[in-house]
């Protein structure tokens, strides 16, 4: 018994050119057009961005007979850590500090947490390691959370839209030359299509083990773009050959 073959895959149009050889005048040093002579293609682009900004948080607490004791024990490492942190850059707004004091049995337990946004990953990394050496165990360091501004993916969209007309634009150029001919002005640019994967927000805190280096982190933040465009060129006449030897 014979077995069917299976289709074949469907036919994939990157390029078209539109048939109507009726001739338009040229202007004063241009070559003539070809009236209704379109190229269609589209084109993509794909382009990625590493997070811009990380954020850490420290945490530090206390459990004293007195009270005063106790916020005191937490009042001078908290000095430490803004004074650390504004000494290498980081600006005051960059810094958060939430306090909770409370009653445990018949002691005082006062507990802080500081939160530091990074937008430079090294001084981040000479931030924490100093805490770690002076501080050692009375402050407990998490894990930075990397993340990108609104901005840095709205500059990244943008890139990556440009890019695919560029490449198109590239694409039709080639396509034109195969025949001989040169390529007119866009007459339609249309992004057809695009896709976001990977990255973080500053909201979004990802389920990532400790284990993880610091460029592992980074890389797992990273976001990505990609752009599919559609175009539609003027054709001119036969290619100049000056100009294409320029």
């Amino acid at each position: 018994m014979a077995m069917a073959l299976p289709a074949p895959p469907p036919v994939r149009v990157f390029a078209e050119l539109d048939p109507a050889p009726a001739l338009v005048p040229a202007g004063r040093g241009g070559s003539a057009a070809l009236s209704g002579r379109e190229v269609q293609v589209c084109g993509s682009a794909e382009l990625s961005v590493r997070p811009d900004r990380a954020r850490v948080s420290l945490r530090l607490s206390s459990r004293k007979d007195a009270a005063g004791a106790a916020r005191s024990s937490v009042s001078r490492r908290l000095r430490y850590i803004a004074h650390s942190a504004r000494q290498r850059g980081v600006p005051e707004e960059n810094m958060t500090v939430t306090e909770d004091f409370s009653r445990v049995e018949n002691t005082y337990q006062m507990e802080a947490e500081v939160c530091i946004i990074f937008s430079d990953f090294g001084k981040m990394q000479n931030v924490c390691n100093l805490l770690i050496e002076k501080l050692g165990t009375s402050v407990t360091i998490s894990p930075p959370h990397f993340y990108h501004t609104p901005e840095a993916i709205d500059t990244l969209r943008r890139q990556v839209c440009v890019a695919a007309v560029g490449n198109t634009r590239q694409k039709a150029q080639e396509v034109c030359r195969l025949f001989g001919l040169s390529l007119g002005k866009p007459l339609l640019i249309k992004e057809e299509e695009t896709k976001e994967w990977g990255g973080h927000t500053d909201s979004h805190l990802p389920c990532s083990p400790d284990s993880l280096t610091l460029q592992e982190r980074i890389q797992s933040a990273t976001a990505y773009v990609s752009s599919r465009v559609f175009a539609v060129f003027e054709i001119k006449g036969k290619e100049n050959r000056r100009s294409k030897l320029l």
